[in-house]
């Protein structure tokens, strides 16, 4: 055994090197996913303001914007559970239409904000995202029970913003808006970790899947870290 090893590594290969290579390779198709989907976001929804045919039919219809909701849930559980059973292209289709689906919801935020906070808060995401991928990839820590505790913090998040939608208590919109950025940050980490190691127990016919759900998984945790701190921004210049 040891002969053989010893040859394969006289013939130029090295196990550790192509393994470094293939989540190089996987996580470069994840960021760049990522960033696709993320333009077409961006692109939809600057499209959707300057559009008054569109405006009418998602704001002009109460019903529209709850239809708009219902599909992105439906896209993103379908995409997340039945990935094993789609094709490479069905997947990225899936996930670029629900990309296209958060741009027509999120071109309410052109009202909310000002384009300059919308701006600032965009660089001030992009910076802390980046940040907390590089940690998530390098860390040597588990990250695995951190990630448990974010999750049911989700949890809490989520039926915390429900409550204050009736109670409209400023005091706790503002420690969910904290409590939201914390949240998402400390995911931004635990995502990027839960890639590295899909790849590592994924085989070759798996990568491109991996990519498309590593990507879905990091685009949500931008998305939603880029909404609070734009929720923060906002506050403190009102």
């Amino acid at each position: 055994m040891q002969d053989y090893e010893e040859n394969n590594y006289d013939r130029g290969f090295n196990p550790l090197s192509t393994a470094q290579g293939l989540l190089s390779g996987v996580m470069a198709r994840v960021y760049g996913w990522m960033t696709a989907a993320l333009l077409i976001t961006a692109g939809v929804a600057l499209f959707t303001v300057n559009s008054p045919a569109l405006l009418n039919f998602i704001y002009g219809n109460s019903a529209a914007m709850w239809v708009l909701l219902i599909a992105e849930i439906g896209l993103v559980v379908w995409l997340s559970a039945g990935i094993d059973k789609m094709g490479q292209t069905t997947a990225t289709t899936v996930f670029l239409v629900y990309a296209a689906l958060n741009g027509l919801v999120l071109s309410s935020i052109f009202f909310a904000y000002e384009i300059g906070t919308i701006y600032a808060a965009f660089a001030a995401s992009a910076l802390t995202f980046a940040g907390m991928s590089f940690v998530g990839f390098v860390t040597k820590r588990d990250l695995t029970g951190m990630g448990g505790l974010l999750f049911m913090g989700l949890i809490g998040l989520i039926i915390a913003s429900v409550v204050n939608m009736f109670w409209a208590n400023s005091t706790m919109d503002a420690i969910i808006t904290y409590i939201g950025v914390f949240i998402f940050v400390g995911l931004t980490a635990y995502d990027t970790q839960r890639i590295k190691q899909m790849v590592a127990y994924s085989d070759a016919s798996m990568v491109g899947k991996v990519s498309i759900l590593g990507a879905l998984s990091l685009y949500l945790d931008f998305i939603n870290l880029f909404l609070y701190i734009l929720r923060l921004f906002g506050r403190s210049r009102d």
